[in-house]
């Protein structure tokens, strides 16, 4: 019989509740419908009915229940209130009217039959909706305590997309490029999907879970769409913050719920994104943990490897924030694979430039090559956004391709901000920003371990009056003499202000946040101070739940003395630096004003134009030879 069989789909039935306001709207109608009349007639007092009554300009009296009704011999309406004494004769001979009176005046006596039905209807329409209301809510709070997956509002059903044959996503592998090592392990767990007999052949077991681990922008999300777009398998796809809501219980049972629906499709794929908003470690932060989120992120525990563990469903996740999971959530056996997604390397960064531009006509003179070495540091999403960003410019310009001009154009909006033409400087700003900048880039032409300049510009982006830019190289280790370096450029502006006009100005206090910064991490995390040695200080109580340090005071694990010793050690490292910098800005006094002057004239030098102004420079003067006649 198909009624016994479990797998049929059966469709809900109405819920209670719809029956009920439609009850009550029915109730309204008829109630309304009756009075009708009533609200209609225009009321009058008590005394002035009777009169009328006496008089003779009554055709019809109705009494229903304390309301009396005229009807009069012009065919208007009027009603009064009356306290009924029984019978109509006896209510309106209570009042001086009596029925000889009636008689005379041919007035029709009309008694209502309900009195009944309009008490009922008024004590219904006065109580009833605060009896509707506590039944709904009543019902609604014992089902989410409960964890029924199908309360009256819906709160305990899983929020998850389903994505089917149908809806699947079109991105395969082959749309994603610069994580190869990713796309291989993601590709692993396609195949466990499509060909599961030839692991279990060899005794290997599919895995329960995959956790993505990354930087913003990487590309985690775009690898569990192609995941969806290639495997064959129904996909659901639902945000760590979808489970979590202000009532206890309801996480938990959008969690049964979602693997409920995923078990019935098995195999299937389970995908939370931002898992961080739902996996952190219990019992952290202040005050403990939530306990909707803990009972949240249990249900998950027991749903990945519990007593039913035989069902064939993968859960995928995706987080930048590993740090602060439950490290019950990371054990084998819950997410027994990690696939990590890191910034692109240079020839990462070269194929996603190229995936990101199909489609979109390029000019020739585009070296994505070039582009890539100029992009280090660059996520996935910066680089699309930096192909966007030149097609913007294209199109703005009315040009129907996309040049090496607007994809150096939408580099300097993604890096520095929008450029502010309105901004006029003064010539004074304008030559204290011209010698700041060619600080910068003189102390770092004469430096080795830094990165050659790019680009060198006076006008005005974001919130910087100028810039320098260097061509950054992947590095995968620093060295201390890298980071000195590093800090005598970030100083030379200031020392450039300080030589050439003997003040010193706002326009460097980015530079010595970046130097401080860096001094400061040389001392404190990588040990690269001969005063102070080996150890690390500052990694005492990191505070998971909060996912970062609550000040700089309270994660000290070190002494007074030893707090003394790091300032005194970082403020030795900048003014080395810096006297570092003064030095190399005085011996090349002569670079310095022809670079700022250059500066002034053109606003902007690329890196041959200022290589070639350097070495120019480099040139000693030498007098022309003059023939002397006889």
């Amino acid at each position: 019989m198909d009624d016994q069989n479990p797998n049929t789909e059966q469709r809900p039935g109405i819920p209670a509740w719809v029956w009920i306001l439609g009850l009550f709207a029915v109730i309204l109608g008829v109630n309304f419908f009756l009075n009708n009349r009533v609200a209609s007639a225009s009321h009058i007092d008590l005394t002035e009915a009777m009169d009328h009554i006496r008089a003779g300009d009554v055709e019809q009296v109705s009494l229903t229940g304390s309301r009396l009704q005229l009807l009069m011999t012009d065919g208007t309406e009027m009603s009064t209130t009356v306290d009924s004494r029984g019978s109509l004769e006896e209510t309106l001979a209570y009042y001086g009217v009596t029925y000889d009176v009636l008689q005379e005046n041919n007035v029709e006596t009309v008694i209502n039959d309900q009195t009944v039905w309009q008490n009922v209807l008024s004590i219904v329409l006065t109580i009833g909706p605060f009896l509707l209301l506590i039944w709904i809510f009543s019902r609604g709070f014992r089902q989410m305590q409960g964890g029924g997956g199908n309360s009256i509002f819906g709160f305990g059903r899983s929020r998850a997309k389903n994505l089917n044959d149908a809806n699947r996503p079109t991105v395969t592998f082959e749309d994603v490029a610069g994580v190869e090592e990713a796309k291989q392990e993601l590709q692993e767990v396609v195949q466990f999907l499509r060909e599961p007999e030839k692991f279990v052949q060899v005794g290997a077991r599919i895995p329960k879970g995959v956790l993505m681990v990354g930087p913003p922008g990487t590309g985690k999300t775009l690898l569990a769409r192609a995941v969806a777009g290639e495997a064959g398998v129904p996909f659901f796809h639902i945000s760590g913050s979808e489970f979590v809501e202000m009532f206890v219980g309801v996480g938990a049972s959008r969690v049964r719920d979602l693997f409920d629906k995923a078990k019935q499709s098995a195999p299937s794929i389970v995908f939370v994104d931002e898992i961080d908003a739902v996996g952190r470690q219990r019992g952290a932060g202040l005050g403990g943990g939530h306990d909707e989120r803990e009972q949240t992120l249990n249900q998950i525990l027991v749903e990945m490897d519990g007593f039913d563990n035989e069902t064939n469903v993968i859960v995928m996740a995706a987080t930048n924030r590993a740090d602060v999971l439950d490290p019950a959530l990371l054990r084998p056996g819950r997410f027994d694979r990690k696939v990590f997604v890191d910034l692109p390397d240079i020839k990462g960064r070269e194929m996603i430039l190229k995936v990101h531009a199909r489609g979109k006509p390029i000019a020739k003179e585009v070296s994505f090559d070039d582009m890539a070495r100029l992009t280090a540091g660059f996520s996935g999403a910066d680089l699309e956004n930096l192909i966007n960003e030149a097609a913007i410019f294209a199109a703005r310009r009315n040009r129907r391709t996309i040049g090496l001009l607007e994809f150096q154009d939408a580099f300097d909006r993604v890096v520095m901000g929008p450029e502010r033409k309105s901004r006029v400087m003064s010539p004074e700003d304008k030559e204290t920003v011209a010698y700041h900048e060619a600080g910068h880039a003189v102390v770092s032409f004469h430096l080795l371990n830094t990165d050659p300049v790019q680009k060198i510009t006076i006008v005005p982006r974001g919130r910087a009056g100028g810039y320098v830019m260097p061509l950054p190289e992947d590095r995968f280790v620093y060295s201390r003499e890298y980071f000195d370096d590093r800090i005598s450029m970030a100083l030379g502006g200031r020392a450039a202000e300080e030589i050439f006009f003997g003040r010193i100005t706002t326009g460097a206090s980015n530079d010595l946040q970046q130097a401080t910064r860096m001094a400061r991490a040389m001392v404190m995390e990588y040990g690269m101070s001969d005063k102070l040695g080996l150890p690390t200080y500052g990694g005492g109580s990191h505070n998971p739940f909060l996912g970062r340090d609550m000040g700089w005071g309270m994660n000290r694990d070190y002494s007074e003395e030893a707090a003394q010793a790091i300032d005194a050690e970082v403020r030795r490292m900048l003014e080395d630096n810096y006297a570092r910098a003064l030095t190399i800005i005085r011996e090349n006094r002569h670079k310095m004003e022809n670079l700022a002057n250059k500066l002034m004239e053109v606003e902007t030098l690329d890196r041959a134009e200022f290589e070639k102004l350097m070495n120019e420079s480099m040139l000693p003067d030498v007098e022309p030879l003059v023939e002397m006649g006889d």
